[in-house]
This record gives C-alpha cells, structure tokens and sequence, in this order.
C-alpha cells in the first residue's frame, strides 16, 4: 500500500492509502495533482534511509515543488522553516529537562506547563 496526496493550488486536501495498481488506473478529473507521500518520512528522515518528500503529507500542508516537500502549517509567527527537515523551528529551543513546555508567542518563549498533580 501506497499513501497519495492529493495538492490542489499548492496545498494538501486530501490523503488516502492505495494499492499501487489501483492508484495508476484510478482516475480523478478534478483539479490538482495526487503525489506519493510516506508515512514513515518526518523531517528527511527515514527508519529504513528511505525519505520522501521531507514530510509525511496532512491536510493544510503545502507542496513545495522546488524543494520536493510537504511543509506542514506554520505554528506561529516568530518560527523559521528548516531547510533542512522542512519542519518550523523556534526561535528559541525548547528546554530538555524533562518539564513540558507550550510556546507563548507574545513573549518569543517557552512556558513551563504546570500539571495537575
């Protein structure tokens, strides 16, 4: 099984699995291009060496076709885009001291997430 991406002005609307015989016969008329996508890529990086598109497809990613790439949404204003993984980037990194964090765009900054006990 196959996971296509169908791109529509540049942008993901839909994603479906499909045999690989299947999907060469299928036939859609509606506008936009399907591209194969892996579900096992994430920022150019695969388990078996294999990466596809930098990314694994989601509705709202967009389609870089210079870069060969699913972009996901960028999450805030102040993140850059990697070029490398094709994934947005903090200004800041986030802390790896085991707390969880949520990013607060109006300071340009990590918050430490205070659970419940």
């Amino acid at each position: 099984m196959a996971h296509y991406a169908k791109v529509v002005d540049g942008t993901v609307v839909q994603v479906i699995v499909a045999e690989a015989d299947f999907f060469n016969t299928f036939v859609d008329s509606s506008p936009g291009a399907w591209i194969q996508t892996s579900y096992r890529t994430h920022g150019g990086q695969h388990p078996e060496g294999r990466p596809l598109r930098k990314n694994y497809a989601g509705i709202g990613y967009s389609y870089d076709a210079g870069r060969d790439a699913f972009i996901p949404p960028k999450p805030f204003a102040s993140w850059t885009l990697n070029d490398t993984t094709c994934l947005w980037d903090a200004p800041v990194a986030m802390p790896t001291d085991g707390k969880v964090y949520r990013w607060n765009e109006e300071t340009v900054n990590w918050v430490e997430v205070v659970l419940p006990e």
